[in-house]
C-alpha cells in the first residue's frame, strides 16, 4: 500500500468574491496557504479568478497560473465544471433556473446554451491538459430528474431514454478527456441523473464503462439520502479520484424527513455543515480511502447553512490536516513474522 491522501485543499467557489483578498488568483491563493491548505481547486466559470478560453489555448498562460500558485504556497488540485456539466443536459422543466449558469447571449436558447457547455467542457480538458491535471470534477446535468419519484408511474423505457440520451452528450466530452490524459469526476449529488450508486452505474453502463467516467465522492450528498457513504467507498472505490470534504446532518422529525419539506437550508431535516458540525464520520471516511490507496487530494467545500464562510474555512484546514493518514509501508507485526518456508507451512498444515 502505497497512496496517501494529499492536503488540506480548498474548493475557491464559494469564497470568490469582489473584495480582496478573494477577487484575484494571486491574493485568493495567498489567503488559502496562509490557512495552511496545500491545494486549491478552480471554479473554472470565475474570471476573476481564471480564464478557461486562455488556458485551453495557451500553455504559457496554464504555466503562469500554475506558477502564481506555486509562488504563494499552493499547488492546483482540479478545475471544476459543475456548472457548465450541469448544462449538458437540462430537463425543460429547469431551463429559466438553469440559464443563469450560463451567459446571457444563450439564455432562453436550450440547444444554444447546451452547446456552449459542451465547448466549456472541451476547454476544460485542454485546460487541464495545460496545467498537467489528472482529474476534474463536474456534474453530469439530468434529465431523469423531475421524475425521481414513480408518482405518476413512469411510463415503460422514460428513465432508460434519459440515460441513453445522456451517454449520448457525455460520450464525447469523455472522449475528449481520454485524449487528455484526464478523468472527469462527476459529484453524486441530488438533482443530478447520477445520485447515487445505482444511477452512477447506469450512466456508467450507458457510456460502455468509459474509463474516464470517475466519481467526485463527497459524503455530504449521502447522509441526505440515507444512504451508506462508507459502504460506497467499499463499492466504488476504484472510480472515486477525487474528494470533497464535506460534512451534513440529517434530523428527521415528526414533520419532516429526507425531503426536508420545502424548508430553507436552515430549518431543514438534512443540511450542510462545517466541518466537525455534522454526522460524517470522517475518520471512518479517511480510513476507507488509506484502505483503498486514494491518493490524490482532500478538498473542502464549504456549503454550511450557519457558520460564516471564513470561519468553516480556517477550521476546515486544521480538520482535514488532523485527519490525513500517513501510511505505513510496513506490518505492525513484522517484528515476529517468519520468513517464508514451504516446509515449515506444510508441516503447520499436516500435509505434504
Amino acid at each position: 500500500m502505497a497512496g496517501t491522501v494529499k492536503g488540506p485543499a480548498i474548493f475557491l467557489a464559494q469564497f470568490a468574491g469582489d473584495s480582496a483578498p478573494f477577487n484575484s488568483w494571486k491574493s485568493i491563493c495567498g489567503w488559502a496557504a496562509d490557512l495552511g491548505y496545500k491545494g486549491v481547486q478552480i471554479p473554472s466559470w470565475d474570471g476573476r479568478l481564471f480564464d478557461l478560453v486562455k488556458a485551453a489555448l495557451s500553455k504559457t498562460y496554464c504555466d503562469e497560473v500554475s506558477g502564481v500558485a506555486r509562488e504563494q504556497g499552493v499547488a492546483i488540485t482540479e478545475l471544476s465544471t459543475h456548472l457548465q456539466g450541469q448544462l449538458v443536459a437540462v430537463n425543460p422543466v429547469f431551463d429559466e433556473g438553469f440559464d443563469a449558469f450560463a451567459p446571457p447571449s444563450v439564455h432562453g436558447k436550450p440547444k444554444e446554451r447546451q452547446a456552449w457547455a459542451v465547448e466549456q467542457l472541451r476547454m476544460g480538458a485542454k485546460a487541464s491538459q495545460h496545467l498537467g491535471l489528472k482529474a476534474s470534477v463536474s456534474f453530469t446535468g439530468a434529465l431523469a430528474w423531475p421524475f425521481v419519484y414513480p408518482w405518476p408511474p413512469r411510463p415503460p423505457g422514460l428513465i432508460e431514454g434519459a440515460f441513453a440520451e445522456l451517454a449520448r452528450r457525455w460520450k464525447p466530452i469523455l472522449d475528449a478527456y481520454e485524449d487528455a490524459g484526464c478523468d472527469i469526476c462527476y459529484e453524486i449529488h441530488p438533482s443530478e441523473d447520477t445520485f447515487d450508486g445505482a444511477t452512477f452505474e447506469m450512466f456508467l453502463d450507458a457510456v460502455g464503462g468509459h474509463k474516464r467516467a470517475c466519481i467526485n465522492y463527497d459524503p455530504s450528498h449521502f447522509v441526505l439520502q440515507h444512504l451508506d457513504y462508507l459502504e460506497f467507498i467499499d463499492i466504488y472505490h476504484e472510480r472515486i479520484k477525487a474528494f470533497h470534504v464535506k460534512d451534513a446532518e440529517l434530523n428527521p422529525t415528526g414533520r419532516q424527513g429526507v425531503y426536508s419539506g420545502f424548508q430553507p437550508w436552515v430549518n431543514r431535516a438534512g443540511r450542510f455543515r462545517s466541518l466537525g458540525d455534522g454526522q460524517v464520520n470522517f475518520g471512518a471516511v479517511f480510513s476507507k480511502m488509506a484502505q483503498y490507496d486514494y491518493n490524490s487530494w482532500a478538498v473542502l467545500e464549504w456549503e454550511c447553512c450557519l457558520k460564516h464562510p471564513e470561519d468553516g474555512a480556517r477550521e476546515g484546514a486544521a480538520f482535514i490536516k488532523n485527519h490525513l493518514i500517513r501510511v505505513t509501508e510496513k506490518s505492525f507485526d513484522d517484528f515476529v513474522t517468519a520468513g517464508a518456508d514451504q516446509k515449515k507451512i506444510q508441516r503447520m498444515l499436516g500435509v505434504g
